[in-house]
């Protein structure tokens, strides 16, 4: 219905009846518990390939850094890869000021002889700089004239499934990609609901997991 010389109009809506606002609160209390239970296991997966070659996320942190030297000698690779770009408010270029280079200092300190580690730096970007990151770590293997069809990435926790997802689609269905997933000592898994630290990771990391998987595309 018109009104006021066309300038407004009403309309009819649809909404929620009673009914449908108890089917809906019925259906949250379902699903709520069981996505906080499996949510942080299905961000954080581990599942190795066997591989000889490690690449390593370089903006980890130190205790992440640990574990992927004890993961470079358990596992008898050949040689280490870090990736990255700029330190984030660095503004420079070189590689010296980036976390590719960051993460392989922290990898020669954890006790990975040095010349089993390559500083792989990818470019300054705005976004999605996990997956540049893993072009400049192909385009590396292709420098290199290494063949490589497998490897094994590790990184931080919850990073690890969207981290896996980007590197896999970078290197194509011919690379088989393996992931790692540190676990973060700042909260207990099973119960990551009741830390600050576990809330922000989880939230943050399921909402940037949906958005590789379902918008992402590489070269928009």
């Amino acid at each position: 219905m018109k009104k006021c010389f066309g300038l407004f109009t009403r309309r009819e809506r649809w909404g929620l009846s009673a009914r449908g606002w108890l089917v809906l609160v019925a259906v949250l209390v379902v699903l709520l518990p069981a996505w906080a239970w499996n949510v942080q296991p299905f961000l954080a997966p581990t599942q190795r390939v066997p591989a000889k070659i490690l690449v390593m996320e370089g903006w980890v942190g130190p205790y992440a850094a640990h574990a992927a030297a004890r993961e470079f000698v358990d596992g008898q690779y050949d040689f280490v890869c870090t990736t990255g770009g700029p330190i984030a408010g660095s503004g420079a270029t070189n590689i010296f000021n980036t976390t590719a280079s960051v993460g392989g200092e922290r990898l020669i300190g954890a006790g990975v002889p040095a010349d089993k580690v390559h500083i792989v730096p990818a470019d300054h970007v705005g976004r999605d700089r996990t997956y540049t990151s893993a072009l400049a770590l192909r385009a590396w293997f292709q420098e290199q004239n290494l063949p490589v069809v497998k490897f094994n990435l590790i990184t931080e926790d919850v990073h690890a499934r969207r981290s896996w997802l980007l590197f896999q689609r970078a290197f194509g269905s011919s690379v088989k990609v393996g992931i790692v997933a540190v676990p973060d000592p700042d909260y207990e898994p099973a119960h990551w609901w009741r830390y600050s630290e576990g809330v922000r990771e989880i939230l943050g990391e399921s909402i940037a997991y949906m958005y590789a998987k379902f918008l992402f595309s590489p070269g928009n």
